[in-house]
């Protein structure tokens, strides 16, 4: 527990508190294996403190195997968008200091093809509108998210760009949504671009998932 508190509370960078959890699991793991030694080979007052190590340590590995098997379905890329080919490009993400020396250039084709595996349905939203249009309702939607920070809007070139917390860890992901015209109407692409990790267990992919629905409720 003491991890994700650290991290939540921004006590700890979210790495460190990561890495407190991880040390958390590793005990839990012990707990398990020497209460279980304990309850087989134990007196009857060694089983009784035994079985609530085993108890605790079941329960926490419990959870870690049912959080690991949220993403054990998903690529292990960390850099989604909705056009592999022209990828919206971070432009203010590169200004801020938290991201001085990071390559926020898009990987190419060997994160392409993961995506196209693992999140075939991701793609554009076309809005049968005219791109003015369509940015005012993008940029309404977006600047009413709560765990979104806005640190670009412009309305020129249909451009937003924002950072996304999440609510536990405190982990932070970049994001750029670019309105595009085509034919009579517009197409919202977006990319989503985690800071840590080599996956992102899906985040990405949820968050545009979901950033489209709102844009396309009535």
């Amino acid at each position: 527990m003491v991890g994700p508190l650290l991290a939540h509370f921004e006590i700890a960078p979210p790495i460190v508190g990561f890495a407190v959890l991880a040390i958390g699991i590793l005990d839990a793991l012990i707990a398990l294996v020497s209460g279980t030694i304990a309850l087989l080979r134990g007196g009857a007052v060694s089983r009784s403190a035994a079985m609530r190590g085993v108890v605790a340590g079941a329960l926490v590995l419990a959870g870690v195997i049912i959080a690991a098997s949220r993403g054990g379905s998903v690529p292990r890329i960390n850099d989604i968008t909705t056009d592999t080919v022209n990828p919206p490009q971070f432009v203010q993400a590169a200004r801020l200091d938290e991201n001085q020396g990071r390559d926020l250039s898009y990987p190419g084709e060997t994160f392409a093809a993961q995506q196209r595996e693992g999140y075939g349905e991701i793609a554009p939203l076309k809005m049968a509108v005219e791109p003015g249009a369509a940015f005012a309702r993008v940029f309404e939607v977006a600047n009413g998210m709560k765990t979104w920070e806005i640190t670009l809007a412009d309305p020129g070139r249909g451009v937003i760009e924002g950072v996304d917390t999440s609510w536990l860890f405190r982990f932070k992901d970049d994001f750029v949504i670019e309105v595009r015209p085509e034919g009579s109407g517009a197409a919202v692409h977006m990319r989503s671009k985690s800071r840590v990790g080599r996956g992102d267990v899906g985040a990405n992919a949820a968050r545009i998932r979901d950033f489209f629905a709102r844009v396309s409720a009535p």
